[in-house]
């Protein structure tokens, strides 16, 4: 088979449907969401739908081995997931902090644990995790995203170093606020840019970190953020 194979989660709307459609000119496509808007967006791209929570060990079971079964492997993987528990740092419950992990970090190692097989008998493998501005600058109004993604980063870090002699690269992308809800001129007004991302720009930089012409890029968190992050 020419064609990649890439697996995207979250991909029925937003971020994660962008960088489906990003990926679609040239890879087979394995899309996942809880979302049933998730077939119209399989129908639309040509892809394989698999409904289920990234949350869930059975879900992401199902969704590489639906992959495995109908293409034979996996060359790419694109992580997204939704929002965490939002709240004040300390009004946060004990049941808000597991909530965040096992979305935002727990989803993924656990994912990527069931690819790395894949990519290691296959000698080749890429993953992109998205993540939050947040994870490089904690943001005091989502203090579970902050921490989490955070963690996420630092995860995807040893990941790459760990298993880039195999062949395999990872990085995380750090959008900042991005334009799929209405968009507030009090945050615009923080942002070099002038303005909120567009969710195509976010796929169009998954899409070039999961290709072969970001083969020498990894371990790498990267901002997409309009300039808003000052610190270096």
């Amino acid at each position: 088979m020419d064609r990649k194979v890439a697996i995207v989660t979250a991909a029925s709307a937003g971020i994660g449907k962008a960088i489906a459609q990003e990926l679609a000119a040239d890879h087979e496509l394995v899309v996942m969401s809880r979302s049933d808007a998730i077939s119209d967006v399989a129908r639309e791209l040509g892809a394989c739908a698999v409904r289920g929570d990234v949350r869930s060990g059975d879900d992401l079971d199902r969704l590489v081995t639906t992959a495995l079964d109908r293409y034979g492997r996996v060359d790419a993987v694109a992580i997204n997931t939704g929002h965490p528990p939002k709240g004040k740092l300390l009004d946060l419950t004990e049941d808000d902090w597991r909530a965040g992990y096992d979305l935002v970090l727990s989803s993924v190692m656990s994912l990527v644990k069931l690819v790395t097989p894949v990519f290691v008998r296959q000698g080749t493998g890429s993953v992109v995790a998205v993540a939050s501005y947040a994870a490089r600058t904690p943001e005091p109004t989502m203090p579970v995203s902050s921490v989490f993604r955070s963690a996420l980063q630092a995860w995807i870090k040893l990941y790459a170093t760990e298993y880039g002699p195999a062949g395999v690269r990872a990085n995380t992308i750090l959008p900042g606020y991005i334009a799929t809800h209405p968009q507030d001129p009090a945050r615009v007004a923080t942002i070099p840019a002038g303005r909120y991302g567009h969710p195509a720009e976010i796929g169009k930089l998954a899409a070039f970190l999961l290709s072969d012409g970001a083969g020498f890029v990894s371990g790498q968190a990267i901002l997409a953020d309009g300039g808003m992050v000052t610190a270096i």
